[in-house]
């Protein structure tokens, strides 16, 4: 069976992580904004870029080269429509992060935004180990409720198939995990949302 982000229409997840009483589309373009400006790097890879929110903040000139992986090709398709002028910096690959890590090619800094919900830690070790980045910034969705996951919305039914791959993320394990494998954190900040959600930047540096 397939991957369930492959079935999930780009505009329905977007018009859905952009309503007031979710506001992720919004919080996660500020915070994207701090991540690709944060470092001293030429290379930045996103993983899961979806439609390419935040991309605007690629600034020209000082990243010479953008990695935009998804596991859903019509998503990097409308990347790659969307941001024509980031042609010759910005480079999408479709990737299965489970099993395909070994496609990945190297960065200096890793985003990884409301992804390792979908892949888990272990496979997410793993692909930070094959991209080698001196960087990896991280951002988690903590229920601070014990409200549903998903914010209930008009396109909440788009999202049914998520529970097939979802894992709730723990800030505690996170830091293990990344720790296993050589990254110390660096960085760790929360963000608020409607709905009693919160996102958690949380950064690290390779050891």
């Amino acid at each position: 069976m397939n991957n369930p982000w492959e079935e999930i229409s780009l505009s329905d997840y977007e018009n859905h992580m952009s309503l007031e009483s979710v506001n992720q589309l919004q919080t996660m373009n500020s915070l994207m904004k701090k991540q690709f400006s944060g470092y001293p790097v030429k290379t930045a890879m996103v993983l899961g870029i979806a439609g390419g929110n935040g991309l605007e903040h690629v600034r020209s000139g000082e990243l010479e080269k953008v990695y935009g992986i998804d596991i859903n090709e019509g998503y990097l398709k409308t990347v790659e429509e969307r941001y024509k002028d980031l042609a010759g910096v910005l480079e999408c690959l479709c990737i299965d992060l489970i099993t395909e890590p070994e496609k990945l090619p190297h960065s200096e800094l890793v985003i990884a935004n409301l992804l390792i919900e979908y892949i888990g830690y272990e496979a997410f070790q793993k692909a930070i180990i094959k991209i080698n980045p001196e960087y990896v910034s991280c951002v988690i969705q903590i229920n601070t409720d014990e409200a549903q996951w998903v914010s209930d919305s008009p396109y909440l039914h788009a999202f049914d198939r998520l529970d097939e791959v979802h894992c709730q993320m723990e800030e505690t394990e996170l830091i293990s995990a990344l720790n296993k494998i050589g990254y110390c954190k660096i960085l760790n900040e929360l963000n608020p949302l409607p709905n009693g959600k919160a996102l958690q930047r949380i950064d690290f540096r390779k050891q």
